[in-house]
């Protein structure tokens, strides 16, 4: 199932959360062999882990981390806006209509559904919180990959050659991908909307009930 958790809800799903950061060491730093930190647990966090970010989690039946991408705002701090100007020409992208999404990662097991799952998640946040685009960079590896799946991007700029290649790209949501998408995951499109709903009205409850 598709969970929908802020970093500091993540102390309520331990197991997700572990197998999470673990996942992505083992993705970013030991396959892709790319520049970022591992800590004595085995995990991979950035300084974008800390702004609070909203996790999109694909949870296994055991509980564990099949998926995830991770969004914030671009009107606060962004991955786009702090390190790939080089990519926008010097164009900032800062929209309360875009949000930045980073860190899509697969367990080393997933299923190609679950990449599917995840971004027709993608679609429920730009429905649900009335988003125009995401932006977000990429490597040239997943060109191939988002235009299977029917949700390929506008590229802004690229840099590079091959598959190594780093990109920053636009993405929305048409109702031809999400029929696509909802095919490829094996996901009905109520219960895609089901899963968001549920997930903030549920957090929605529980800050109404911190506050009384």
């Amino acid at each position: 199932m598709i969970r929908y958790v802020y970093a500091n809800e993540l102390v309520n799903f331990p197991v997700l959360a572990d197998s999470m950061f673990r996942h992505r060491a083992a993705q970013f730093h030991d396959r892709l062999g790319w520049d970022v930190t591992v800590d004595e647990n085995g995990h991979e966090r950035d300084q974008y882990d800390v702004l609070n970010p909203l996790y999109v989690i694909w949870e296994q039946p055991d509980g564990t981390h099949g998926g995830s991408m991770r969004f914030l705002p671009t009107t606060g701090r962004t991955m786009v806006n702090e390190h790939f100007l080089d990519l926008t020409d010097g164009v900032r992208i800062e929209s309360p209509l875009i949000w930045e999404c980073t860190r899509f990662c697969l367990a080393p097991d997933a299923s190609p559904r679950i990449s599917a799952a995840l971004m027709l998640a993608g679609g429920e946040i730009l429905r649900g919180f009335y988003l125009d685009h995401f932006v977000g960079v990429f490597d040239a590896r997943m060109i191939r990959v988002y235009k299977m799946l029917g949700g390929s991007p506008d590229i802004l700029g690229m840099s590079g050659d091959g598959p190594d290649a780093i990109g920053v790209g636009l993405w929305e949501f048409t109702e031809s991908a999400h029929a696509k998408l909802m095919r490829r995951a094996g996901i009905t499109s109520q219960q895609s909307e089901t899963w968001f709903r549920t997930a903030f009205r549920d957090a929605a409850a529980a800050t109404m009930k911190a506050v009384a």
